[in-house]
C-alpha cells in the first residue's frame, strides 16, 4: 500500500525497536502452567517522538498533516484527566505553532486536578490554551463542537481531533506501522505467532487491523481491552478499521474475526488501579528497566501475563507486546505502583 499520497508530518527520524525481553519472559515463565511460557519481545513506541512518545504520535503524524493542509490554527482535541492523547497533541501543535485546547471527560468524579503532576503538569508546562472539564457520560463530539464553534465565532481556524486520535487518518498511523513492523521482523528473521496490542479509542487495534490485511501479515492480533469488554470494544475497532480500510481504497470488507479483544482486565474501572496492574508494571520494571503506565499499558501487560498463565500461548511461542507508551501518567501513580 502505498501511503505517500496522504499528507503527513514526520516526528519520528528512525523506526522504533523491537527487543526481546528474556529477563520478563522467564520470570513470567516461572509462572506459568509447566514452568513454561511465551518468549515475549516488545515493540518500543514508547520511544517515538514528541517526547516522552506514545502511540498517539504516529496518528498525529498523519491528523497534524491534515490540519495544517486546511489552515488551522487551533486544534481541539478531548481525553480523560492524565490522558496521553491530549499531552501529546499539545505537543504537537507546539511544533507546529498552533493553539490548543482540551475537553477534559471527568470519567471518575473529581479526578481532575489541574494542579497534579504527570501529565496535567505537562499541560501546563507546555502551554495549553484553555481545558474545559466536561462529567463522565458527556457527548464528547458535542462539547468539542462547541469549542471549535465559538473558536470560529472569533474568526479562528479549529481542526478537532476526536479522541484518542481515532478515526480514518489517525488510523494510517498504525498502518505505516504495520508496514514498519513488517520490514523488520523481515530483516531480523523473526516470526511472531501472537501480538498483544492496547484496545481503547480503537485507532491502534483497528489501524492494526486494516494494515495486517492490507500488507498480507497474517499474526494473530489480539486487543487487551482498557476500558470495555468484548461485546462493546470489538464493534468499534471493526468500524475503525473499516473506515481506514475504506480510507485506503482497499475494496475490502474487514471479515469480523479479524478483530479479537479480551475483557477483565481493566476493572473496576477505566484508570483506576487494580493488582493485576500494578503486579505488571513491577514485573516489567524489575526484570527489563521498561516503565508501563497504571492507565493504559499497565493493564495491557497485564492482559498478557493473564493470558499466559492460562495456557492462551504455546509453550516458547513468540510474542510481540506493543508499548504505546504513557511515562508522565506513571508519576501521578506513584504510591499506588511502589507498594510492596
Amino acid at each position: 500500500m502505498d501511503l505517500t499520497r496522504f499528507p503527513r508530518r514526520r516526528y519520528t527520524p528512525f523506526d522504533t525497536p523491537i527487543e526481546p525481553m528474556p529477563r520478563f519472559s522467564a520470570a513470567l515463565a516461572a509462572s506459568c502452567p509447566g514452568g513454561r511460557g511465551p518468549q515475549v519481545w516488545i515493540k518500543r513506541d514508547d520511544m517515538l517522538g514528541l517526547f516522552p512518545g506514545g502511540n498517539k504520535t504516529r496518528k498525529l503524524e498523519f491528523l497534524m498533516a491534515e490540519a495544517l493542509a486546511l489552515g488551522a490554527d487551533t486544534v481541539v482535541t478531548c481525553g480523560a484527566p492524565q490522558s496521553n492523547h491530549c499531552r501529546i497533541t499539545l505537543a504537537a501543535a507546539v511544533k507546529e505553532g498552533l493553539h490548543c485546547r482540551f475537553v477534559i471527560e471527568e470519567r471518575v468524579p473529581g479526578s481532575y486536578d489541574p494542579q497534579a503532576s504527570g501529565n496535567n503538569f505537562m499541560f501546563r508546562l507546555l502551554g495549553v490554551e484553555a481545558v474545559t472539564v466536561v462529567p463522565g457520560g458527556s457527548n464528547m463530539a458535542a462539547e468539542m463542537q462547541k469549542v471549535a464553534d465559538a473558536l470560529v465565532a472569533e474568526g479562528r481556524k479549529p481542526y478537532v481531533i476526536p479522541g484518542g486520535g481515532s478515526n480514518a487518518v489517525g488510523g494510517l498511523g498504525y498502518v505505516a506501522c504495520a508496514q514498519e513492523m513488517q520490514q523488520q521482523l523481515f530483516d531480523m528473521g523473526l516470526r511472531i505467532d501472537h501480538m498483544v496490542v492496547g484496545s481503547g479509542s480503537s485507532g491502534t487495534h483497528g489501524g492494526l487491523v486494516a494494515g495486517f490485511l492490507g500488507n498480507h501479515i497474517d499474526i494473530p492480533l489480539i486487543g487487551v481491552g482498557v476500558s470495555r469488554d468484548p461485546a462493546d470494544q470489538e464493534p468499534l475497532v471493526l468500524k475503525e478499521a473499516q473506515a481506514v480500510a475504506d480510507l485506503l481504497g482497499l475494496g475490502i470488507t474487514v471479515p469480523r474475526e479479524a478483530v479479537r479483544s479480551v475483557g477483565g482486565f481493566w476493572q473496576p474501572k477505566y484508570s483506576v488501579p487494580n493488582e493485576a496492574m500494578v503486579e505488571a508494571v513491577q514485573m516489567l520494571a524489575r526484570t527489563e528497566a521498561i516503565p508501563l503506565d497504571p492507565v493504559y499499558t499497565g493493564k495491557i501487560m497485564a492482559g498478557l501475563i493473564g493470558l499466559a498463565r492460562r495456557g492462551e500461548f504455546a509453550p516458547d511461542a513468540k510474542v510481540l507486546f506493543l508499548h504505546t507508551g504513557g511515562l508522565p501518567s506513571v508519576h501521578a501513580y506513584e504510591a499506588t505502583l511502589l507498594k510492596s
